[in-house]
């Protein structure tokens, strides 16, 4: 069994920035990909960023140019850098690591935009 623990969520103003991690309770090599989703209030859960392999990157439309994954093999996380905030960007994010069996999903952190 695998735990992941989201982290660093918050209030920010428009034009923020805020920087996310999650925490596996596990090396996290094991993991083909790993990855970012946010669902707001009344949407349905979408992604946000994956990175696969260790290092190819996909962000969605939305965020590109303003956030940024990486993961840390060393530390067993990955995390989400997000500059620029916009009010839009407001959701609960988590955090999703995948092996070829398995996916896991943290609790979620909430990100606030707003002045």
């Amino acid at each position: 069994q695998v735990q992941l623990v989201e982290s660093g969520g918050g209030l920010v103003q428009p034009g923020g920035s805020l920087r996310l991690s999650c925490e596996a309770s596990r090396n996290i090599y094991i993991f083909n990909a790993m990855a970012w989703y946010r669902q707001a209030p009344g949407k349905e859960r979408e992604l946000v960023a994956r990175i696969s392999d260790g290092y190819m990157t996909h962000y969605a439309d939305s965020v590109k140019g303003r956030f940024t994954i990486s993961n840390d093999n060393a530390k067993n996380t990955v995390s989400l850098q997000m500059a620029g905030l916009k009010p839009e960007d407001t959701a609960v994010y988590y955090c999703n690591m995948d092996t070829r069996a398995m996916s896991y999903w943290g609790k979620g952190t909430l990100v606030t935009v707003s002045s």
